[in-house]
């Protein structure tokens, strides 16, 4: 182990939080999403030709089994996820074996770009003052299009205390996925003197899950492989970021134990079996209910209410749960960086 593994995270955390991801600067994710398209029309293209067949009784039209599109659709969505995977992996890994290849410094640069534009703090960040600072105006038509933008919601109906509720909700699931998973890989890779590859795969799935992960007709099938693959590597990750968002609370004052106390309560209220761990916690850390239903892409999505009406729900929960998702990030990175100096303590001596 090296602890110049352990360097280019801390090093990658502290540009992503000073400067963010400036808009002229190109983005992987979009690169993800636009190859995920490509790859995701071929799929469906076998889909439709597997799933059909000729009938003469009906004059050679083309008919298709249902049952049959949706086994093929899961079987396109495994492929899907696993195509996407393996292609980013082998993207990143050619480029830190060519940065290699030319001189370990470059390597150890590449390396903590890649991992800082894994990093999302900042960008959560802007996206949820987008929305306070629209609401701060009393402009409640561009913070519903700011939301929209960020969630892929309806926001036509929205008011001004959904508005709120709503980007606190994705605040706190986005500290999760976008925020703490990723400190979590590449530190762990890090530990095993691996470079930008692991936490690039975790994005990936994590991308993939916000484009075909919903569960309305068009993705139902599709989507599974993915949807379940992006639980899977969020499990530690989402419970790791409630105990950090709770301690968080103690850190900036808020109210830890309701924090704890809400997330043990509510923690398994939302649809999906990780997030709700973040969302309970920032919900009893400010002491606001979240949940209730919303319209996402057509379909109702159950939201069942997570926390009690303590204080009133206000602009400045977005403002704390910004802070609460920094405070959690802080001590991810210090938890995680100690956690890989013990390792190379322990490692040299026993070897």
């Amino acid at each position: 182990m090296s602890l110049f593994f352990l360097l280019d995270v801390f090093v990658a955390f502290f540009a992503d939080f000073v400067i963010g991801h400036p808009d002229w600067l190109p983005r992987p994710e979009k690169f993800i999403e636009w190859i995920g398209k490509y790859v995701e029309n071929i799929m469906r293209r076998i889909i439709n030709i597997s799933s059909s067949k000729k009938v003469k009784a009906l004059g050679e039209d083309i008919v298709r089994s249902t049952s049959k599109t949706y086994r093929n659709e899961r079987i396109a969505g495994v492929a899907f996820v696993l195509v996407m995977t393996t292609l980013v992996a082998l993207i990143v890994a050619a480029l830190l074996e060519l940065s290699m290849f030319i001189d370990p410094i470059l390597f150890h640069a590449v390396n903590t770009c890649l991992i800082y534009l894994s990093f999302g703090s900042r960008a959560v960040a802007k996206e949820s003052y987008k929305v306070f600072d629209a609401l701060k105006e009393r402009d409640v038509f561009k913070a519903r299009n700011m939301l929209a933008a960020v969630i892929g919601i309806k926001t036509e109906n929205l008011d001004e205390k959904e508005i709120i509720k709503r980007t606190v909700e994705s605040t706190a699931e986005d500290t999760a996925d976008r925020v703490i998973s990723p400190i979590f890989y590449a530190s762990l890779a890090s530990f095993f003197s691996l470079g930008a590859t692991i936490v690039w795969i975790y994005k990936t799935i994590n991308i993939l899950d916000r484009m075909v992960g919903y569960k309305n007709d068009e993705y139902r099938h599709f989507g599974w492989a993915t949807a379940k693959l992006d639980d899977i590597v969020n499990f530690i990750p989402a419970r790791l970021t409630g105990i950090l968002i709770v301690a968080g609370a103690f850190l900036t004052g808020k109210e830890y134990k309701n924090s704890y106390s809400i997330m043990m309560r509510d923690r398994k209220k939302h649809a999906s079996p990780n997030l709700g761990y973040p969302e309970a916690a920032v919900a009893g850390a400010l002491g606001i209910r979240l949940g209730t239903e919303v319209l996402r892409l057509g379909d109702i999505v159950e939201k069942p209410a997570i926390g009690d009406d303590i204080n009133e729900l206000d602009i400045k929960a977005i403002s704390q749960t910004v802070s609460l998702m920094y405070a959690a990030s802080f001590i991810a990175l210090l938890l995680m960086e100690a956690l890989g100096l013990l390792i190379f303590v322990f490692y040299n001596y026993v070897y």
